[in-house]
């Protein structure tokens, strides 16, 4: 182009002077300083075109054609590149020259957009998005659902039960009692956990759930229920007996609309999950008696006894998690297993005349005569005062309240 230009120069002059004036050469110069700086800055504008598009661009997954509409949609490409015109060279326009506020415009609103779109991304990413569920996944995911652990757990003390209880042993109904009892328990944890979403989701011990992580939607999870819920309490009562569907039917509620919503109210919630923990060995009693006996009660008694000491050892372990999720447990709430109205001194002292109370019952428990029954008779009259004289001595001051000093 510069050739062309300087041709062009020369065919206009007639006669062109041999030695130009010093202003002539300072002019030509400077037209050509000017040509140059407007080369460099269409160059820096095209540049900068195709960098704020590429920013802009989002790839765009392409339609899959139908067949059908091939042949028709390849003949209208061609007609459209039969059609097209080439552009004559004298129509095409230089790019004006960009002035520096355009492009200080141009680069901010290509920032702007770029952090517009980082942060779309960052939103989508963290918004819940179902995973997609695969047919081989779906046993191990349901398994969790159903806390296979305990269930396998409750299922095992309901055995216990049918098989302490007298009469002979029926087969055929103690793997319905086993079946029916398991289906309930399955049905009572993935209810549990559909009601407990967004508080799992603060715990570490929780996060991973399957309705936590969204590996399957609330919908299946609560067919899932029902379809444990119906046949269990189905088999219990017409394949075992009444009293024990009736049984299982209350365990059901009671855990998923008594002991669920108050673990968020009141501390009190340990004692009905401990009733909740207990009724399965009653439930095998009833299965292989039909009657609620003493024996019953007493194999409740035991597994209610039983969860005091094993849940608060647990919740002790996971009382940040706990605190995170928003539960009442005791070990949040009273973090100090003790109720501050003796020093840790008095269960030292009093521990002789305790084990001596202890062995004068077994002794009676095992020989039962007349002897026995006496000295137990006579320890008792004097361990209740002197048990009371103890706890009087080893009583908390009130300025040991305030220090902190060990209690009980």
């Amino acid at each position: 182009m510069a050739k062309k230009i300087c041709v062009t120069y020369s065919d206009h002059l007639e006669d062109p002077p041999r030695e130009l004036d010093m202003e002539a050469a300072w002019n030509a110069s400077k037209q050509w300083v000017t040509f140059q700086h407007f080369t460099f800055l269409k160059r820096m504008y095209v540049t900068q075109l195709n960098r704020s598009l590429r920013q802009q661009i989002k790839p765009k997954s392409e339609p899959v054609a139908s067949p059908f509409l091939e042949k028709s949609s390849s003949s209208q490409a061609k007609t459209e590149v039969y059609e097209m015109k080439p552009f004559a060279p004298s129509t095409l326009s230089l790019p004006r020259k960009p002035n520096e506020t355009e492009l200080i415009e141009l680069e901010s609103a290509s920032i702007i957009e770029g952090s517009v779109d980082v942060g779309k991304e960052t939103k989508d990413e963290k918004q819940w998005k179902e995973m997609k569920l695969h047919v081989d996944d779906l046993p191990g995911i349901l398994a969790r659902l159903s806390k296979i652990k305990l269930t396998a757990l409750v299922v095992s003390t309901t055995s216990a039960g049918f098989a302490l209880a007298p009469g002979p042993f029926d087969l055929s109904c103690f793997l319905l009692t086993s079946v029916g009892t398991g289906l309930a328990s399955c049905a009572a944890n993935s209810i549990n956990q559909f009601f407990e979403v967004p508080f799992d989701s603060n715990m570490n011990r929780t996060k991973n759930r399957p309705l936590v992580r969204g590996q399957i939607s609330p919908l299946l999870a609560v067919t899932f229920a029902a379809c444990c819920a119906v046949p269990g309490v189905a088999l219990l009562t017409w394949g075992v007996n009444p009293l024990t569907g009736a049984l299982g039917l209350f365990n059901i509620f009671l855990y998923t609309c008594c002991y669920t919503p108050l673990k968020r109210v009141s501390i009190a919630n340990t004692w009905v999950g401990a009733v909740v923990g207990a009724i399965p060995p009653v439930m095998g009693w009833t299965a292989a008696t039909g009657s609620l006996d003493a024996g019953a009660f007493l194999l409740g008694g035991i597994l209610y006894s039983w969860q005091f000491p094993h849940f608060n050892a647990l919740s002790w372990g996971l009382r940040e998690d706990y605190s995170r999720g928003g539960y009442c447990m005791m070990s949040v709430t009273h973090p100090a297993p003790a109720l501050g109205v003796t020093t840790w001194t008095f269960p030292v002292i009093a521990l002789p005349i305790n084990l001596y109370i202890s062995y004068l019952g077994f002794r009676f428990y095992r020989d039962a005569d007349r002897k026995s029954s006496r000295k137990l008779f006579f320890c008792s009259l004097w361990h209740l005062p002197l048990l009371l004289l103890l706890m009087l001595t080893c009583k908390r001051r009130g300025a040991d309240r305030d220090s902190g000093e060990p209690q009980s």
